[in-house]
């Protein structure tokens, strides 16, 4: 095994910066452009980049910058996929109902890319979805899985707000949040409508969904 070497150098008005990319990385998985501006200008610029992936390769995690849609994200460093140990990168595990709602969510933000400069929807247009697709969740289990969602930066609303108004902004990380072979498992039984399936097939195959939330 090879030793591990760390030789970064962080200027002192990044500093602040730097541990807070790390961190949010680590506890929320994404750094989502859209809503944290400041963090990505900075990650997503090359040699800030290269710094916070030699530090989380220290603990056997590196970065993924997409900066098409505007998001870092944390993934296992791929010389440690399968080191016994640290195989389990997720720091999430979603449930059956939690992955079905999830796919709704994702078929919601699809349906509404491109008309806004946000992606959002309603609690209550949800909440018919939700229906439609005949997913198992009761209000209880809604709030649990938002709750969780918004946690990881896919979603982010009002945790007070309950009406049928409530916003929710859809980030693209959403489409993250997914094993691909469950994905198609899922989407197969639940997306009935030829065009989503399009859209949803053509996600996969431009690899724009990855293996699993980090």
């Amino acid at each position: 095994m090879s030793d591990i070497k760390l030789n970064i150098s962080i200027k002192g008005e990044n500093n602040i910066l730097f541990k807070r990319c790390v961190r949010k990385l680590l506890d929320s998985t994404f750094i989502v452009g859209d809503k944290d501006t400041k963090l990505y200008a900075f990650i997503s610029r090359e040699s800030n980049r290269q710094d916070v992936s030699d530090y989380l390769r220290m603990i056997g995690f590196d970065v993924l910058v997409d900066s098409n849609i505007r998001i870092a994200m944390l993934k296992s460093h791929e010389a440690d996929e399968e080191a016994v140990g640290l195989k389990r990168a997720n720091v999430v595990t979603f449930n059956t109902d939690q992955y079905n709602l999830l796919l709704v969510l994702w078929e919601m933000y699809l349906e509404n890319l491109g008309y806004n400069d946000d992606n959002v929807v309603m609690l209550g247009d949800l909440v018919d979805k939700i229906q439609v697709y005949e997913v198992n969740m009761d209000s209880n289990k809604l709030l649990a899985a938002m709750k969780i969602f918004k946690k990881y930066d896919l979603i982010d609303y009002d945790l007070k707000d309950k009406s049928e108004d409530a916003l929710i902004t859809l980030y693209p990380s959403l489409q993250f949040g997914w094993n691909i072979a469950q994905f198609k498992t899922v989407s197969a039984e639940y997306m009935k409508n030829e065009q989503i399936e399009d859209d949803l097939e053509a996600a996969i195959d431009s690899d724009a969904i990855e293996e699993d939330v980090e």
